[in-house]
Protein backbone atom coordinates (compact mmCIF):
# COMPACT_ATOMS: atom_id res chain seq x y z
CA UNK A 1 0.00 0.00 0.00
CA UNK A 2 1.52 3.33 -1.01
CA UNK A 3 1.01 5.82 1.80
CA UNK A 4 -0.10 9.43 1.48
CA UNK A 5 1.27 12.21 3.68
CA UNK A 6 -1.30 11.09 6.28
CA UNK A 7 -0.33 7.42 6.19
CA UNK A 8 1.45 5.62 9.03
CA UNK A 9 3.00 2.28 9.84
CA UNK A 10 3.35 0.23 13.00
CA UNK A 11 5.86 -2.63 12.89
CA UNK A 12 7.10 -5.32 15.28
CA UNK A 13 9.09 -8.52 15.44
CA UNK A 14 10.99 -9.63 12.34
CA UNK A 15 9.24 -6.88 10.32
CA UNK A 16 10.05 -4.08 12.78
CA UNK A 17 11.36 -1.02 10.93
CA UNK A 18 14.49 0.40 12.59
CA UNK A 19 13.21 3.94 11.90
CA UNK A 20 10.45 5.73 13.72
CA UNK A 21 9.44 6.12 17.33
CA UNK A 22 9.93 3.14 19.64
CA UNK A 23 6.93 2.30 21.82
CA UNK A 24 7.01 -0.22 24.62
CA UNK A 25 4.61 -3.00 23.89
CA UNK A 26 2.98 -5.66 25.99
CA UNK A 27 3.18 -8.38 23.32
CA UNK A 28 6.80 -7.87 22.15
CA UNK A 29 10.02 -7.53 24.15
CA UNK A 30 11.63 -5.29 21.51
CA UNK A 31 8.68 -2.93 21.28
CA UNK A 32 6.90 -1.49 18.27
CA UNK A 33 8.20 1.11 15.83
CA UNK A 34 5.73 3.67 14.51
CA UNK A 35 6.19 6.38 11.91
CA UNK A 36 5.53 9.10 11.08
CA UNK A 37 3.58 10.90 13.78
CA UNK A 38 3.72 14.55 12.78
CA UNK A 39 0.06 15.59 12.85
CA UNK A 40 -3.39 14.75 14.15
CA UNK A 41 -4.49 12.93 11.00
CA UNK A 42 -1.56 10.57 11.35
CA UNK A 43 -2.41 10.05 15.02
CA UNK A 44 -5.95 8.99 14.10
CA UNK A 45 -4.60 6.55 11.52
CA UNK A 46 -1.94 5.33 13.95
CA UNK A 47 -4.62 4.46 16.50
CA UNK A 48 -6.13 2.08 13.93
CA UNK A 49 -2.73 0.59 12.99
CA UNK A 50 -1.67 0.02 16.61
CA UNK A 51 -5.02 -1.47 17.56
CA UNK A 52 -4.85 -3.93 14.66
CA UNK A 53 -1.24 -4.80 15.57
CA UNK A 54 -2.12 -5.33 19.25
CA UNK A 55 -5.19 -7.40 18.48
CA UNK A 56 -3.27 -9.52 15.98
CA UNK A 57 -0.88 -10.56 18.75
CA UNK A 58 -3.72 -11.13 21.21
CA UNK A 59 -5.90 -13.15 18.85
CA UNK A 60 -2.91 -15.07 17.46
CA UNK A 61 -2.09 -16.25 20.97
CA UNK A 62 -5.71 -17.27 21.55
CA UNK A 63 -5.91 -19.10 18.20
CA UNK A 64 -2.45 -20.69 18.44
CA UNK A 65 -0.99 -18.85 15.44
CA UNK A 66 2.69 -17.84 15.59
CA UNK A 67 3.57 -14.22 14.83
CA UNK A 68 7.20 -13.71 13.87
CA UNK A 69 6.73 -10.21 12.49
CA UNK A 70 3.98 -7.76 11.62
CA UNK A 71 3.66 -4.51 9.72
CA UNK A 72 0.38 -2.59 9.70
CA UNK A 73 -0.11 0.42 7.47
CA UNK A 74 -3.09 2.76 7.83
CA UNK A 75 -4.02 5.69 5.65
CA UNK A 76 -6.93 7.92 4.79
CA UNK A 77 -7.92 11.43 3.94
CA UNK A 78 -10.16 14.27 5.06
CA UNK A 79 -12.67 16.51 3.31
CA UNK A 80 -12.46 20.32 3.27
CA UNK A 81 -14.15 20.42 6.71
CA UNK A 82 -11.52 18.01 8.13
CA UNK A 83 -13.98 15.13 8.42
CA UNK A 84 -12.41 11.76 7.79
CA UNK A 85 -13.40 10.32 4.43
CA UNK A 86 -12.41 6.86 5.67
CA UNK A 87 -9.42 4.84 6.80
CA UNK A 88 -7.90 1.82 5.09
CA UNK A 89 -5.33 -0.51 6.62
CA UNK A 90 -3.21 -3.39 5.38
CA UNK A 91 -1.38 -6.09 7.33
CA UNK A 92 1.78 -7.95 6.41
CA UNK A 93 2.20 -10.90 8.74
CA UNK A 94 5.22 -13.15 8.95
CA UNK A 95 4.18 -16.50 10.40
CA UNK A 96 4.98 -20.16 10.02
CA UNK A 97 1.27 -20.96 10.32
CA UNK A 98 -0.63 -22.29 7.29
CA UNK A 99 -2.15 -19.60 5.05
CA UNK A 100 -5.73 -20.54 5.98
CA UNK A 101 -4.98 -20.05 9.70
CA UNK A 102 -3.41 -16.64 8.96
CA UNK A 103 -6.43 -15.63 6.86
CA UNK A 104 -8.78 -16.70 9.67
CA UNK A 105 -6.71 -14.71 12.18
CA UNK A 106 -6.91 -11.57 10.02
CA UNK A 107 -10.69 -11.98 9.63
CA UNK A 108 -11.11 -12.31 13.41
CA UNK A 109 -8.92 -9.26 14.07
CA UNK A 110 -10.95 -7.19 11.59
CA UNK A 111 -14.11 -8.09 13.53
CA UNK A 112 -12.81 -7.51 17.07
CA UNK A 113 -10.32 -4.62 16.78
CA UNK A 114 -11.79 -1.94 19.03
CA UNK A 115 -10.56 1.27 17.38
CA UNK A 116 -11.66 0.32 13.85
CA UNK A 117 -15.02 -0.75 15.32
CA UNK A 118 -15.42 2.61 17.10
CA UNK A 119 -14.49 4.58 13.98
CA UNK A 120 -16.87 2.49 11.86
CA UNK A 121 -19.67 3.20 14.34
CA UNK A 122 -19.08 6.95 14.16
CA UNK A 123 -18.67 7.53 17.88
CA UNK A 124 -19.32 11.11 19.01
CA UNK A 125 -16.46 13.17 20.43
CA UNK A 126 -17.30 16.08 22.72
CA UNK A 127 -15.32 18.61 24.73
CA UNK A 128 -16.11 18.73 28.42
CA UNK A 129 -16.76 22.17 29.85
Amino acid sequence: MELSSLGVSATAGALRDPAGVLLHHRWTKEGVRVSPIDNGGQMLHLSVALCVLNDTYREAERLGVSVDGIAVEADGSFDDQWRSTGIEYSVTLQSEAPAEKVQHLMAVVDQVAEIPRAVRAGAPVRRRA
